[in-house]
């Protein structure tokens, strides 16, 4: 297993993580991982969510589009007669 030595860490950012795992009855190491594994999964939920925002766009145009395509055969004859 890899270790990590954090140098320099902001003495609130510290006393944040300290406070969190005296909470949960860990050591600082243990809650330092815990939410340092928490961090690719906020990512993919963000990416997840970004990429389900932009098919639900895609559908839309495409349901918009397709509003043209639902006529009939004879009223889209009848709309190329007229241009």
């Amino acid at each position: 297993m890899s270790t990590l030595q954090i140098r320099q860490m902001p003495e609130d950012v510290y006393q944040a993580l300290a406070f969190r795992a005296d909470r949960a009855h860990r050591s600082l190491a243990q809650q330092a991982v815990i939410e340092l594994r928490q961090l690719p999964e906020l990512e993919a939920s963000q990416r997840r969510q970004q990429l389900l925002s932009k098919i639900e766009v895609e559908l839309v145009n495409k349901a918009n589009a397709g509003a043209t395509l639902s006529k009939t055969p004879e009223a889209l004859q009848r709309e190329d007669r007229d241009r």
